[in-house]
């Protein structure tokens, strides 16, 4: 099995933090070598582990935030 090699570009922001230290965290992050894509996941505290996420490219994180938007008008 191949390791995935990853580095954190940038650090965005923490949106939650579970009492174990664990945190769902958006960050950039460069995935073996490639260019950076915007990523929302969860991490240890030590930032060597991950769980599962969901990367997404600037096309993407804007067509969330629209439907965040949306959701905002709502209520």
């Amino acid at each position: 099995m191949s390791s995935i090699q990853f580095e954190i570009v940038k650090k965005i922001g923490q949106l939650t933090e579970s009492s174990s230290g664990w945190s769902k965290q958006l960050n950039m992050i460069s995935w073996n070598g490639r260019a950076p894509k915007y990523d929302l996941r969860d991490w240890a505290p030590d930032g060597e582990k991950m769980g599962k996420g969901i990367t997404l490219n600037v096309e993407d994180l804007k067509a969330l935030k629209q439907l965040l938007n949306q959701l905002d008008e709502l209520n």
